[in-house]
């Protein structure tokens, strides 16, 4: 029994690594947001610009709203303990969120009192805020934060709150730590990068061809930078360990190292996706080919599993506390009852059907590509 539990719980910790690593890859809807206004310099190249990620920006929404509901359904300690404590930096990337889905229905529309640069700024917020955010609040799951757990309120009819987050920032003290800044930054250009070369792929105007060409340059190095500098902290810091037979966390020097080493597909997952990453950001910048997504988007999605994989397995706390270690968060002492992970397994078979369905989806809108001509032709414009 406990065995098949302990399967179940590492079974959805590597559904919600999976859907993570795609949330990080589709965040290059955020990203081409930022350029509406350094790639378009007339309203119509603007109105391409545009249009070419308002086809896709719901499928990042909607990634980002199973990949809640997946870590609520799995993982409720965690979810309680971090939305319900770090609730300042989730409101703020929720209302990111928010403003984007309003600016993309409202931009166009007639009679639009607010003006389309109002919506342009709201896309551009969501962009810059809410990537910078996600990197920031993702790294707390290696650099840790401040709660305690205390299953015992549960019984303590006057304050049933498991969870106390322990400092009154709730969880904008993220942004204070070094290494959660670095990742965040990483994000904010990994996705700037990402959009870059889905525009190669997507748009039809030669004169947004050119500037994004040249606009590559200026965010892949310092996302490159950025990464080499997130990964050397990782691998060198020490890391949230818990003993498999006592559950009593500890601080293990190299523990991410470790994790790498101690599970070798994990690694050669990692080591394959930052291959592919820099042979399509090769082939953008130096071949000038417009496929480079092909490759570096996989790459990005392997990479980023591999990372939330060495944050949850090999015994290793996923959501750690450095106000009291034992209150930390692992894949075992968070998840659902067995019962729920038993029936929410046989949910997820149906998971090919809806990635079949996304992938035929995203194949139909990019069958041609987005120009001012071809916009002219279409009925539904943002």
């Amino acid at each position: 029994m406990l065995n098949n539990y302990l399967f179940l719980q590492q079974y959805w910790w590597f559904l919600i690594s999976t859907l993570g690593s795609i949330l990080v890859f589709l965040l290059f809807v955020q990203g081409g947001q930022t350029l509406i206004y350094t790639l378009g310099k007339t309203e119509q190249e603007r109105t391409v610009l545009v249009n070419t990620l308002g086809r896709k920006w719901e499928f990042t929404f909607t990634t980002l709203v199973v990949f809640g509901g997946a870590f609520f359904a799995s993982f409720p300690l965690f979810y309680s303990t971090s939305f319900g404590g770090a609730y300042w930096v989730w409101i703020a990337i929720l209302f990111c969120f928010t403003v984007q889905a309003v600016s993309y229905e409202f931009r166009s529309k007639p009679n639009n009192f607010l003006g389309k640069r109002v919506y342009e700024s709201f896309l551009f917020f969501n962009g810059l805020v809410g990537t910078i955010l996600l990197g920031a609040a993702v790294s707390t799951f290696f650099t840790g934060s401040l709660f305690s757990v205390n299953k015992l309120n549960i019984t303590d009819p006057g304050n049933p709150v498991i969870s106390q987050w322990e400092t009154p920032w709730h969880g904008l003290e993220a942004i204070l730590n070094v290494q959660n800044v670095v990742l965040g930054l990483a994000v904010f250009f990994l996705a700037r990068t990402m959009a870059l070369m889905y525009f190669l792929k997507n748009i039809g105007e030669e004169s947004i061809i050119l500037r994004t060409r040249r606009h590559l340059w200026y965010n892949a190095i310092p996302f490159l930078i950025l990464f080499v500098l997130f990964v050397v902290l990782l691998l060198t810091r020490q890391g949230f360990a818990y003993d498999p037979v006592t559950k009593t966390v500890y601080l293990e020097p190299y523990k991410y190292l470790h994790n790498l080493l101690q599970m070798p597909l994990v690694g050669l997952v990692f080591l394959l996706g930052v291959v592919l990453v820099l042979l399509g950001a090769y082939r953008a910048l130096i071949k000038a080919c417009e496929n480079s997504i092909w490759f570096a988007g996989p790459g990005v999605i392997l990479t980023v599993l591999a990372l939330f994989l060495i944050a949850g397995y090999n015994h290793t706390a996923f959501y750690p506390s450095v106000y009291d270690l034992q209150s930390s968060l692992t894949i075992e002492n968070s998840s659902s009852s067995l019962y729920t992970l038993k029936t929410m397994t046989f949910v997820s078979f149906l998971a090919p059907v809806v990635a079949a369905y996304m992938i035929y989806a995203w194949r139909a809108i990019n069958k041609k590509k987005v120009d001012v001509a071809e916009l002219n032709e279409n009925t539904h414009v943002y």
